[in-house]
């Protein structure tokens, strides 16, 4: 169980949402304590239908899902996902070690297999990996430009107006959901639920410190204004 420890060095990368659908509550809660330690916003099922439901509601950048689960086993689960052609990276979770089952978990439509006890800078690693595959193969771009910012989502590479501007995780992902979004308002609920893992709290002010930490570096040094407030609504990024 040591092995499924949190590294206590953090790990450079892009803050995920991810699902874990694994009934071991021990298993789960190391799982779910890593990777929220490590930025990520991460949701728990504990059983097979509890995390296909999770999995075709919520956008999801990646499932960590163990083979044996109630209800619905972790395999009919991702068949399940694959006929319903959600393409969500998979890595599936196991005891068995043989060619024979990591050769079923990878035909039942997994994109990785990890056996137990694994080492949970592996996983980081894999998971990792998986998100960069899947970018690269879909038609979504690499790099995503509105008016003179622009915003590399492999290099994790800022600017504007040809100016770096370096961003922590958090910050960078909230200007990626921007842009995404560039012309459209976001509410505060919807920037909570994509960057953290926990339901919109009226009474919390960590979005505004984050749009307002975000604010001051993209826009402070420019004429021209682009993170905009639309009081009572939320925020919206526009080119001009």
């Amino acid at each position: 169980m040591n092995n499924l420890a949190p590294d206590s060095v953090m790990v450079d990368h892009d803050s995920m949402r991810l699902l874990v659908v694994e009934d071991d509550q021990k298993i789960a809660s190391f799982l779910v304590k890593g990777l929220r330690q490590n930025g990520h916003a991460v949701d728990h099922a504990a059983d097979g239908e509890a995390g296909l439901a999770l999995a075709l509601a919520t956008p999801y950048d990646a499932a960590i899902v163990d083979i044996m689960l109630p209800k619905l086993d972790g395999l009919a689960l991702v068949q399940e996902l694959r006929s319903r052609k959600l393409g969500l990276p998979v890595i599936i979770l196991s005891a068995r070690a043989s060619v024979d089952d990591r050769i079923k978990g990878l035909q039942a439509g997994g994109d990785d297999y990890l056996v137990k006890p694994f080492s949970f800078s592996e996983l980081l690693a894999r998971l990792q990996a998986l998100i960069r595959r899947a970018t690269q193969t879909t038609t979504e771009p690499t790099q995503l430009t509105v008016g003179d910012l622009s915003l590399n989502l492999i290099t994790r590479e800022v600017t504007r107006g040809g100016q770096k501007i370096d961003l922590q995780a958090r910050e960078f992902a909230l200007l990626e959901y921007l842009m995404r979004h560039a012309g459209k308002c976001v509410s505060k609920a919807l920037i909570m639920e994509h960057i953290w893992d926990y339901s919109f709290d009226p009474q919390t002010n960590v979005v505004d410190v984050l749009v307002c930490r975000l604010r001051n570096k993209i826009d402070r040094d420019f004429d021209r204004k682009m993170i905009h407030t639309l009081r009572g609504v939320g925020y919206v990024l526009r080119a001009s």
